[in-house]
């Protein structure tokens, strides 16, 4: 595994998609790689360019700011079960508690982002990091087609954090706030020490300087 962790990153930060079963066995041996873009005082690179077709990952606490990254920086938006929330909640009569038809956005968020990896293009997609589940499955669909998962880490102290829930007029329960300290304080740990979670071919480590310097996500064009 190779870790980088100082020096000047390349806005290209493509594994590219190899076409053979040995080439494929060859790069999730050979190209898991950690970059650590923390600590540079938002000197960092712009954009996170990664292979056609690649499938990546924005994990962090709530309020970290991974909605707003995904809007300002991903391809289309990025899909974010946030947005998936707001349509409903515009179509729910406002008394209505979210905890009543939660499972229905859940449902109607994972049929989306079924339908974008069905679709063979790249994706970009929030997740909040405590459901391993969730990037097994992201990670063999990417396998199937030959790709690659990538993880992009947003590591910010939970008082950050809760000011970001504040700013933004939305929380979690402190049970449920305490659930996500604990699986993302995991991944960082996992991450720091050169270790990406299973499945992944890149992991990517932002502070919060870090995240608000890069304006794209994205994916390089199809050879």
């Amino acid at each position: 595994m190779r870790i980088q962790h100082t020096g000047v990153f390349a806005t290209d930060a493509a594994i590219p998609a190899q076409p053979t079963e040995r080439a494929r066995a060859r790069t999730r041996a050979h190209a898991r790689v950690v970059r650590d873009l923390r600590e540079r005082g938002g000197r960092g690179p712009r954009a996170l360019l990664f292979a056609a077709g690649d499938v990546v990952v924005v994990s962090g606490l709530p309020g970290s700011g991974k909605s707003t990254l995904l809007r300002r920086a991903a391809e289309g938006g990025g899909i974010d079960s946030q947005d998936v929330r707001e349509r409903w909640e515009a179509r729910m009569p406002r008394l209505l508690p979210y905890a009543l038809y939660r499972p229905l956005v859940r449902i109607a968020h994972y049929a989306g982002l079924y339908r974008a990896l069905r679709s063979g293009a790249g994706v970009v997609v929030h997740d909040c990091g405590t459901q391993s589940w969730v990037r097994g499955w992201l990670a063999r669909s990417a396998a199937r087609r030959g790709r690659a998962l990538h993880l992009v880490l947003l590591d910010v102290d939970p008082a950050t954090a809760r000011d970001g829930q504040r700013e933004r007029g939305r929380g979690v329960s402190a049970y449920a706030f305490a659930r996500h300290r604990r699986a993302v304080g995991r991944l960082v740990a996992a991450v720091e020490a050169g270790r990406p979670p299973r499945g992944c071919a890149s992991a990517t480590l932002l502070d919060r300087e870090a995240a608000a310097a890069l304006r794209r996500i994205g994916f390089r064009q199809a050879a």
